[in-house]
């Protein structure tokens, strides 16, 4: 019998695609998403990757807000195996993961370990565990377990007041 997760908010989508800015550019003109603030060089720390040490696969990445949910873009950069590839091959778009912003990240964990959810990466993004479960088998993507922490609330924060009102010029941006 399925015992219902604890938290079932999402509070982002994503997808990988092979051309960050291209993609962004259909986001804003079919959805109106936006404005996407674009991550360079993203890094985890004490992380590992199906049991392994590693950091999280190289790739660009770009938030946007839509309504209340957050629109996340990552573009894999080479073919390196990690958790993009694990979802969309080279060269492919493809919906990757949903996120859930967890004020029980270890319960939250947990409750999909129970469910018999592998683990697929797990490590600290600015000082916060975040984690991605192996849930394609059964939803068909990845879950993102983000602990809630000051940091992410405030970098949160700043995508949706960038939305509010937002005219869309200047569509993408960095924060800082």
């Amino acid at each position: 019998m399925f015992k219902p997760l604890t938290n079932g908010n999402y509070m982002q989508l994503c997808w990988v695609v092979p051309d960050l800015e291209a993609a962004i550019g259909q986001w804003v003109h079919s959805a109106r998403a936006g404005p996407f603030f674009v991550f360079e060089d993203v890094h985890f720390t004490d992380s590992h990757y199906r049991g392994a040490p590693a950091d999280i696969a190289p790739h660009r990445a770009a938030i946007g807000q839509y309504g209340d949910m957050q629109i996340e873009l990552i573009s894999p950069i080479g073919d390196v195996p990690g958790i993009w590839r694990d979802v969309v091959p080279a060269g492919k778009s493809g919906f990757h993961h949903t996120a859930l912003y967890c004020t029980d990240y270890d319960g939250e964990k947990a409750a999909y370990a129970a469910e018999g959810a592998e683990l697929a990466f797990e490590g600290l993004m600015m000082g916060a565990k975040t984690c991605y479960i192996d849930t394609v088998g059964t939803l068909g993507f990845m879950t993102e377990l983000i602990t809630a922490n000051p940091i992410a609330e405030q970098v949160f924060g700043a995508f949706r007041a960038a939305a509010q009102g937002w005219d869309g010029s200047d569509p993408i941006r960095t924060l800082g």
